[in-house]
């Protein structure tokens, strides 16, 4: 039995309107609304063409293609909005392939593997039923000779693309006519060859960046003895601060940190520093921080462990310190750790955790600060060596629910397992996704718990013997704080002792809980060589001067 062909004009007519929203939806996506742009050129382009071949096998198969092809750079545009979305950049397909797992993992851990399969199953069915209805309204209609009405309709369409072209250079319709397959494969081109130069560029990066410091007197002597402690909370931005929507909690919160602290004994400053990255990918954030390198992408990031160069882990490690890397979120084998020389690794595979996972958290952030606390820094002995280590907080982490409770007792912790009792706690996260000011509230209440369960760790735990660095990992999806936001992120510095303090005043910080927003910002890049020279003996320091906030 033949496959049936459209009717003429209601099929050229369909095809025009399907393919014209396939290809304009992705920006309507990011602009929340069908516009501004209203006409894709191409869409009138392909069916004009179309409209003018004979129906045949060669014709049929072409329209198979072309409906596959352009099905495909639909997927690529709507990939593309939501990485804009998502983590504040445009879809990069030589870099981005790779998060296809990290998508896969998020959408486990928020709406269960079940649910994720059919969900995946549903997209894959959905694009392989769009790719032939359109080959179907694309493939022509007359069999030998296309008849002079459909001639008629391909050269109308194929001339009012021409006039399109020229259209779309007036004011009046500029961003109402546009070329949106074309721009996609031209983004992605222009990716590509700069992807293709990047390891030149980064080549001249790491040339003019110290590898080590090791023969430049780089000692970290001031910290002797002290346990350093660097905490990256999960999606913290300055946002979170200045945000009308978010700020009523957040800054209740940090003057609460700023009390507790005065109250504690122990002495607080805060600056802000830029991020690489944003929404996602806090890698690039933990290694542009450890580096002294600007790592913004996969490439460089990767370029990095395999260059070997030594970082704040190996200065640490050479000061006499035992290194460490405790990361929750981390459930798969991660060989990047083992490329960063840690002396340990807690991933969420060898952490002793009794309780629940919660959602995509594999386990509260107070649990993670006991952890440290009982597995990592206790002494072994009197002849211990002090601690280096570095923490990745996830509490934070969309979907924000449940919104946990900071316990008084922290005694009560062990091994997680009085955490059960949030196990079915608080909204499905397909419940509350549904309303994005509910979203964005559970956003501040989860950064809110984040810093009170750090509040509660320094006031229990820190003494001067302890320097303790929390800062912000990133700012948040463009979806939950605009696209506006920026990438600056805050940092707090405690400790008992005022003389760990002190390098980070001189550094332009603030005392008390909140930046000064007013103050130049250094990206993370810069905070590696800055802090190993501050923090070095003056006779065995670096001769260079120490580089100043501003």
């Amino acid at each position: 039995m033949k496959m049936s062909v459209p009717p003429q004009t209601p099929g050229r007519l369909m095809a025009l309107l399907l393919l014209n929203g396939l290809l304009l939806a992705p920006r309507w996506l990011l602009t929340g609304s069908p516009g501004p742009a209203w006409i894709a050129l191409e869409s009138l382009l392909v069916v004009g063409l179309f409209a003018l071949m004979p129906r045949g096998r060669p014709s049929a198969a072409l329209a198979a293609v072309a409906a596959t092809a352009l099905v495909l750079l639909g997927v690529i545009a709507f990939a593309d909005a939501v990485a804009r979305q998502s983590i504040g950049r445009p879809l990069n397909l030589y870099l981005d392939l790779h998060l296809v797992s990290s998508v896969h993992k998020l959408l486990n851990g928020t709406l269960g593997p079940g649910v994720t399969v059919l969900l995946m199953l549903g997209l894959a069915l959905g694009a392989a039923v769009l790719i032939l209805i359109l080959a179907y309204l694309l493939s022509p209609v007359e069999v030998h000779s296309p008849k002079a009405r459909s001639r008629v309709a391909g050269v109308a369409l194929i001339s009012l693309f021409g006039i399109g072209l020229v259209g779309e250079q007036m004011p009046a319709l500029t961003g109402r006519i546009t070329l949106p397959a074309v721009e996609i494969v031209m983004d992605q081109t222009r990716h590509f060859v700069r992807m293709l130069e990047e390891r030149e560029r980064f080549s001249a990066d790491l040339a003019a960046v110290p590898e080590g410091y090791s023969g430049l007197g780089g000692d970290l002597g001031r910290l002797v003895d002290r346990d350093v402690v660097l905490a990256f909370i999960e999606s913290y931005g300055v946002s979170a601060l200045y945000d009308p929507r978010f700020s009523p909690i957040i800054l209740a919160r940090l003057d609460v940190l700023d009390k507790r602290m005065a109250d504690a004994g122990l002495g607080l400053a805060t600056g802000a520093l830029v991020a690489p990255t944003q929404g996602g990918e806090s890698w690039f954030s933990h290694g542009s921080l450890l580096s002294g390198l600007w790592l913004d992408n996969q490439l460089r990031y990767d370029l990095m462990l395999a260059s070997g160069r030594e970082t704040l882990i190996d200065d640490f490690r050479r000061a006499g310190h035992r290194t460490v890397a405790l990361m929750p979120a981390i459930t798969l084998a991660w060989p990047e750790g083992e490329l960063l020389g840690y002396d340990q690794i807690f991933s969420s595979r060898n952490i002793d955790y009794a309780g629940p996972a919660l959602n995509w958290v594999t386990m509260p952030d107070q649990f993670t600060w006991s952890f440290l606390e009982h597995a990592i820094r206790t002494p072994d002995g009197a002849d211990a060596m002090p601690v280096f280590a570095e923490i990745g907080l996830i509490s934070s982490h969309a979907p924000w629910t449940p919104i946990l409770s900071v316990l008084d007792d922290w005694d009560s912790i062990g091994d997680g397992l009085v955490f059960a009792r949030w196990e079915n706690a608080g909204e499905l996260p397909d419940e509350l996704w549904r309303d994005m000011d509910r979203v964005r509230e559970h956003y501040a209440l989860s950064v809110d718990y984040a810093l009170d369960a750090m509040t509660s760790y320094a006031e229990r735990y820190v003494d001067d013997q302890t320097l303790l660095i929390v800062l912000g990992d990133h700012q948040a999806a463009p979806l939950i704080i605009g696209d506006e936001a920026g990438r600056a992120v805050p940092m707090h510095v405690i400790s008992r002792d005022p003389a760990l303090l002190q390098p980070f005043l001189d550094w332009g910080f603030e005392s008390g809980a909140l930046p000064d927003p007013d103050r130049p910002l250094r990206g993370m890049d810069a905070f590696r060589d800055w802090f190993v020279r501050a923090f070095s003996n003056p006779a065995t320091q670096p001769q260079s001067p120490i580089p100043n906030f501003e």
